[in-house]
């Protein structure tokens, strides 16, 4: 399984961006998805998450401004990000658990500043 992610670049504060997670198989398949975010000398953290059963949990921070969705049809999940602040900027990472079996993306990088 692979994943791919895209739709990161840089934004100026208040704008929007939506990150996208494309796997190379269904992702029917995946307990959860995630994203996750690695801000530059500081630990990766989990951003938001969802489940087979769209169960979702985000991050204090993000709440209220960032929205994960998955499309099974697509094989795709998503990361729509408003409201963006410079606190934001990061490298994002999606991640997908298949029982005990964790696949990751490569990072996709947001820059928020003005």
């Amino acid at each position: 399984v692979q994943l791919q992610a895209s739709g990161g670049g840089l934004v100026q504060p208040g704008g929007s961006l939506r990150l996208s997670c494309a796997a190379s198989g269904s992702i029917s398949r995946f307990n959860i998805m995630g994203w996750y975010r690695q801000a530059p000398g500081k630990e990766r953290e989990l951003v938001a998450s969802i489940t087979s059963a769209d169960n979702i949990n985000y991050a204090d921070s993000v709440r209220g401004r960032f929205t994960i969705t998955r499309d099974n049809a697509k094989n795709t999940m998503y990361l729509q990000m408003n409201s963006l602040r410079p606190e934001d900027t990061a490298v994002y990472y999606c991640d997908a658990q298949e029982r005990l079996v964790t696949y990751w993306g490569q990072g996709t990088e947001v820059t928020v500043s003005s």
